[in-house]
């Protein structure tokens, strides 16, 4: 019965070492830039990355290589620390990502950054045709031009987090629109570049719009359908989906330890009533064949 219980009880903390182990799997920091992923030459840039409330230390790494360390202040009051760049250069242009310490444990690094330098090239000039007003359901086309130092062209749409679109070309670049809706209204500008974190000033801006709603523009994106050139800098990369599924599986695997562990408690019990009531029916002075027995029934249970 001794040996019994002991097998039990180890089992119990095998099974505890074992899930406590895999609920420190940290979840994915998030990491942006204010004011924001654009930079132009001499300037400023905040680099944020978000982790959790048990962070003890960040790390920033720039293409691959570790770049500077930041301990949240205050230590547990904080879920997020800035990595500050004071003047943005050519040498600190270039793909970042961060990752945070709980304890002995590293999370995953984030999703990356792109940091983009401006204001490296000549301005190109931008157009659009067939002119900056036109009727939902027409097709639009930008044309971003510049004859000196680039190979790509940037279209990019001011204002919230829509992404660039890119063009090989070793002057103009034409950026076809289908048909547009009234989502595709704003401002847009361009850049050229013969590197993808390298750019351009930016060109002057044009207006873009749409007048009439034809059909349901609720879905309507400023993007071409993506392509396996499509270059994709990460704005703001959040994983909310990827914490939550975290969240709910480190859940089930505490109830699954608790009623794992409830049910070894409850079989533990079992056999020690099974063994007294044995033990209280047999009279004194048996022979040793009705404890055996008494032994076997457990074993049969445990079976």
């Amino acid at each position: 019965m001794l040996s019994t219980l002991i097998a039990l009880l180890c089992l119990g903390l095998y099974l505890s070492q074992r899930i406590s182990s895999q609920m420190q799997i940290l979840s994915k920091p998030i990491i942006w830039a204010k004011p924001n992923f654009m930079i132009p030459s001499g300037m400023p840039v905040i680099i944020w990355c978000q982790g959790t409330h048990k962070a003890t230390e960040y790390e920033l790494h720039f293409e691959g290589h570790l770049f500077a360390l930041e301990t949240p202040n205050p230590r547990g009051m904080t879920n997020k620390v800035k990595f500050s760049i004071q003047t943005m250069t050519s040498h600190t242009a270039g793909q970042y990502k961060c990752l945070y310490r709980s304890g002995e444990h590293w999370s995953e690094p984030s999703d990356p950054l792109d940091l983009v330098l401006t204001g490296m090239y000549d301005k190109p000039t931008l157009s659009v045709h067939p002119g900056a007003e036109v009727i939902s359901g027409e097709n639009v086309t930008f044309y971003c031009r510049l004859e000196t130092a680039t190979s790509t062209f940037f279209l990019i749409k001011e204002g919230r987090s829509s992404r660039p679109q890119h063009k090989y070309g070793n002057i103009q670049a034409d950026f076809y629109m289908g048909p547009v809706t009234t989502a595709h209204r704003g401002t847009y500008r361009c850049f050229g570049s013969y590197n993808n974190h390298l750019w351009s000033f930016p060109s002057e801006p044009v207006m873009l719009l749409v007048t009439g709603d034809v059909g349901n523009t609720s879905l309507a994106s400023t993007e071409q359908p993506s392509s396996p050139d499509s270059w994709k800098p990460s704005l703001l990369t959040t994983k909310m989906e990827f914490q939550k599924d975290l969240a709910i599986w480190d859940h089930t695997s505490w109830n699954l330890f608790r009623i794992s562990l409830a049910f070894l408690v409850l079989v533990a019990v079992c056999l020690l009533a099974k063994d007294w009531l044995c033990k209280k029916r047999t009279p004194e002075g048996a022979d040793r064949a009705s404890s055996q027995e008494c032994r076997f029934q457990n074993t049969k249970i445990l079976g």
